[in-house]
């Protein structure tokens, strides 16, 4: 057996699938094990930032670290991309590159860039594999890499290393234990919970992670309190549950802001602050001092910050918020009114404006809502267009919504919708990219026709880089430096041999979709958007004042 073919082996052991890559001259051997096994199949990608973003989709959706493999130097640095995401995003990931012969690496040499050093920053654990314990560094990555927060690790593959004679047997994977918190720390917090006049929750990824969307929906139904999630945690509980609000996350003020502001103590459960930071709820004109009491249900514990100063109830969520549901209350949960008051502004709405063509954003939102099912897969792009659906798009189950939001890299969708259906064949999948974003990533269309998978991109097209361009014109008063001119995308669809669609008036989107989700194979539609909507939207924002 060689280095290679134990590699392999070792990646069957884990349970892996799919590899997603590129061939290069130095992972020949490595991809030559990888296309004997019967349990892998290799995705052959157009782009290795393609390949590290469909890695890192496939590890959040299964909570199983996904694989990307590519050839040395700038196979390698194009793959960082993802591998980054991966680690701001908190997705499980591997990453196998290529590199120089061992006898090379000391001097200059063709394609030659220490790759390991430029991958330590962006990952949480790498290794250069020679021909020692192969599968204990093959374990520890995948264990890492799933270990809370999980992110992504790195393990570099000399050519000349490749083909050498190895021992040893793949390790059996095992479950990675987390701790319960004390149980006179979880009644303390329960104690805080009762005590509260207007306590208000905010979900995390980390909740999703956890597969603990069961146990905070129970949670807050049991002790009342209002609840908000992150743009990554969409869906953590059902949107049309009594005591959601929405997402947290956006730039302006809103009537969850308001809710904030006036809450007398704050629960995160799974919470990461790469999303939002805890200095937009701390009391307005109040030092660090003041910071708003906090109590941190997580995994892993809080983020040293000023303004986040909790009481940490650390280890498993799922375990933490059934200890706190067991608790036994003295008096009865007290009613909160100032739920009712943020819930009636959440009715009233601050935004409303759906009607004309170019369509506006919330009337995009709305179709896409309407033609995808409560399991369905929305998959967003970063753009403007990111946050119209990250405020105002319905999530109804947990992992049904994916967004990159600790990165934000743009040409993050069409990889990752390509991982969704792959893992979720049986369900619909949707990529909601910018027409600058889609240019990104436009040559994986290829990758998902090869596949035979059946997905449908919409481009929200305004011919320039719109979440840019307004914040350009919140600042400066004007757009500059950010239009561009597009292809003709119905055309450029159907050249890689997919459906390509053009919304033409106000009422052809909803039609389109829907045909688009029945057809079997991939479908492209362009649909100009009118982002002249962000700045009332903005505007609205500024204007609201809280009833409290």
């Amino acid at each position: 057996m060689t280095v290679a073919e134990l590699i392999t082996a070792c990646l069957e052991n884990e349970g892996v699938s799919h590899v997603f890559g590129l061939p290069g001259e130095e992972n020949m051997e490595l991809l030559r094990a990888i296309g004997k096994s019967r349990k892998l199949e290799f995705v052959l990608t157009r782009d290795e930032r393609g390949a590290s973003f469909m890695a890192a989709a496939w590890g959040r959706l299964s909570g199983r670290p996904g694989v990307c493999v590519s050839t040395l130097g700038p196979g390698a640095i194009n793959m960082l991309a993802g591998v980054s995401d991966a680690f701001l995003d908190f997705a499980p990931l591997v990453a196998i590159t290529a590199q120089k012969n061992l006898s090379e690496t000391f001097k200059e040499a063709h394609q030659y860039v220490d790759v390991f050093s430029i991958y330590k920053p962006v990952t949480k654990w790498g290794a250069s594999i020679r021909d020692k314990n192969i599968p204990e560094i093959v374990r520890k990555a995948f264990r890492v890499a799933a270990t809370e927060k999980p992110g992504p690790t790195h393990l570099e593959l000399p050519e000349d290393a490749a083909d050498l004679d190895a021992e040893g047997q793949p390790m059996p994977p095992a479950l990675i234990p987390y701790p319960e918190p004390a149980e006179e720390a979880v009644t303390a917090a329960a104690s805080m919970i009762m005590q509260a006049g207007s306590p208000i929750a905010i979900a995390g990824g980390g909740v999703i992670r956890a597969g603990a969307s069961r146990q905070l929906l129970r949670f807050i139904r049991k002790f009342r309190i209002p609840l908000a999630t992150t743009f990554m945690a969409m869906g953590a509980v059902p949107a049309d549950e009594e005591f959601y609000l929405s997402t947290v996350g956006l730039q302006q003020r809103d009537h969850i802001s308001c809710g904030l502001e006036q809450a007398d103590l704050i629960i995160t459960i799974g919470y990461d602050p790469v999303e939002f930071s805890p200095r937009h709820w701390r009391q307005k004109q109040k030092p660090a001092a003041t910071a708003k009491p906090v109590i941190h249900i997580s995994a892993t514990p809080a983020e040293t910050d000023a303004a986040y100063r909790s009481f940490e109830l650390i280890g498993d969520i799922k375990h933490t918020l059934s200890s706190l549901l067991r608790k036994k209350t003295d008096t009865s949960v007290k009613e909160r009114p100032y739920f009712t008051r943020l819930k009636e502004m959440e009715k009233k709405g601050f935004y409303s404006e759906t009607r004309g063509y170019p369509l506006k954003p919330l009337r995009i939102v709305r179709e896409m809502r309407a033609a995808l099912g409560g399991k369905d897969i929305l998959v967003s792009d970063v753009g403007a267009h990111k946050v119209w659906i990250a405020r105002f798009y319905e999530a109804m189950s947990p992992g049904t919504v994916l967004i990159s939001n600790g990165l934000s890299s743009m040409g993050f969708a069409i990889p990752s919708a390509i991982s969704a259906k792959l893992l979720c064949p049986e369900r619909k999948v949707v990529a909601a990219v910018g027409d600058g974003g889609f240019l990104m990533s436009l040559s994986e269309l290829e990758t998902a026709r090869r596949l035979g998978l059946s997905l449908t991109v919409l481009i929200w097209n305004d011919g320039g880089y719109g979440l840019i361009g307004w914040k350009q014109r919140m600042r400066y008063g004007r757009e500059f430096l950010t239009s561009f001119g597009n292809p003709d995308f119905v055309g450029l669809a159907k050249s890689f041999g997919a459906e390509g669609f053009r919304v033409e008036k106000e009422n052809d989107l909803g039609p389109l979709l829907k045909n688009a989700l029945k057809s079997r194979g991939v479908c492209v539609i362009d649909c100009p958007v009118d982002y002249g909507e962000n700045l009332k939207l903005t505007g609205r924002l500024g204007e609201l004042i809280c009833p409290m």
